[in-house]
């Protein structure tokens, strides 16, 4: 009997990302490749790319050279973000033979008939115009939680950011979509969706460049929390003025939707969010934690930064600084500024040198790990639903509590998917919380 073509998957990147490789996997399942792991023998490798950050894009020779030591022989892809923005630059590394651009990637298995070896990178890509199509998509089986893409593309012009570059106009599944991606998540016993895009707070915009909104992300929402066999869902990233009250008020209310938001500031400063186009000033940001805090108390709010933009000032920063200080926020994602062809902000003038945006960004880490101790230690003592993560760390099982809270236990195989009301008791020396057990399984 022939054996089976063997593929392996790298995932660079966001939730979205992952979402995306996971949809791909499966096609090529269905085509009747075997899927492995990246650290096996495959005859393909995938490689989806991210453009976010400088230091994404450094990886990828990297990670094609791994490739390269598990077969050298085995045939290379690129895909993703950094795929569509620098086509050209990945075809030129050693050993790539195929880059798919936004509108091809999921068509990928078209272009992997034979596995012979390039020369030169073979760059199916496309203008960012033509990516005006939605392709939904979720991940299954790599993880405890599954990741539900719902949009895709950005409309914001925001000074620094390739993203709308990269994957195009806002855009949205439709409403009776997503819930069968839900239904089927939750039909492979998956206890957690995570729901994910690029701004999904935007979700609701229809194919072709349709600004219309056909739903609003809060009756997303309201029709996710009716899919039988969900226990959680999970908001992953929202702009603080796409997150209205209603929606707010709805998790707060919740059985289903998970008291954790993550919103992005960028700046403290209302002079650099100015520079930067975002679409709102640091009034707003703290109207919205003040209404996150005021009807979920026990609220987890993730907080992501920019470090070291043009123009920014050691005042700017400062200002930044003690802004997140004072605001009940829970930890910080911090990201140092690193210039991307085609934006506007790398023309800005103002460059701060990258030794001060590295002592800033150590800065902010710092102040994040104090946030984080600092929301865990006023958690000690209450009761809180862990859910289970499947992998033995030196010997623990990990979790995440609703208003995500890492806890650990010492392994136990049986906990793994499994969801439990436990106690938190005390914080660890590597910052993970310890726990008792307040009652058996939960069956909902």
């Amino acid at each position: 009997m022939e054996s089976k073509n063997k593929v392996a998957f790298y995932t660079l990147g966001c939730k979205l990302n992952f979402s995306e490789t996971s949809t791909i996997a499966r096609g090529f399942t269905s085509e009747g490749f075997e899927r492995v792991d990246f650290e096996e023998t495959a005859d393909i490798y995938v490689i989806n790319t991210c453009s976010v950050t400088e230091n994404a894009d450094k990886r990828f020779k990297s990670i094609v050279k791994q490739a390269q030591k598990g077969n050298p022989e085995a045939f290379i892809a690129a895909i993703g973000c950094y795929a569509q923005l620098k086509p050209e630059e990945l075809a030129r590394v050693d050993g790539v033979d195929l880059v798919l651009g936004a509108t091809e990637k999921f068509k990928i298995t078209d272009y992997v008939n034979d596995l012979s070896k390039n020369d030169f990178g073979e760059v199916h890509s496309c203008e960012i115009a033509e990516a005006d199509f939605y392709v939904g998509s979720y991940s299954i089986g790599d993880r405890t939680r599954a990741f539900l893409k719902v949009q895709d593309g950005c409309d914001y012009k925001c000074t620094y950011c390739t993203i709308p570059l990269a994957r195009g106009i806002s855009r949205s599944d439709s409403l009776q979509n997503v819930l069968r991606n839900a239904e089927e998540i939750a039909a492979q016993g998956i206890k957690e969706i995570v729901l994910t895009g690029v701004n999904i707070g935007d979700y609701g915009k229809g194919e072709f460049g349709n600004k219309k909104h056909e739903h609003t992300f809060f009756e997303l929402c309201e029709a996710l929390e009716t899919v039988p066999g969900i226990e959680r869902l999970r908001i992953s990233s929202i702009e603080p003025n796409l997150l209205k009250n209603e929606t707010i008020d709805f998790v707060a209310q919740s059985d289903i939707f998970v008291p954790h938001f993550h919103i992005p500031l960028q700046s403290g400063s209302n002079s650099i969010l100015k520079l930067m186009r975002r679409r709102y000033m640091r009034e707003l940001y703290i109207d919205r934690v003040e209404k996150i805090k005021q009807v979920m108390p026990h609220a987890c709010i993730g907080v992501d930064v920019i470090v070291g933009f043009p123009g920014e000032t050691e005042a700017h920063f400062l200002e930044t600084y003690h802004f997140l200080n004072e605001l009940d926020i829970s930890y910080l994602h911090v990201f140092t500024y690193s210039e991307r062809d085609n934006t506007p902000a790398a023309v800005m003038d103002g460059v701060v040198p990258k030794k001060t945006r590295h002592k800033r960004s150590k800065m902010l880490r710092g102040l994040s790990v104090k946030k984080r101790r600092a929301f865990y230690e006023k958690q000690l003592g209450t009761t809180r639903t862990v859910l289970f993560e499947g992998e033995n760390k030196e010997g623990y099982i990990h979790g995440f509590t609703e208003n995500y809270i890492k806890v650990k236990a010492p392994w136990n195989p049986e906990l793994v998917n499994t969801l439990h009301q436990i106690k938190l008791q005390s914080i660890d020396d590597d910052g993970l919380v310890r726990f008792s057990f307040e009652k058996e399984l939960i069956l909902r």
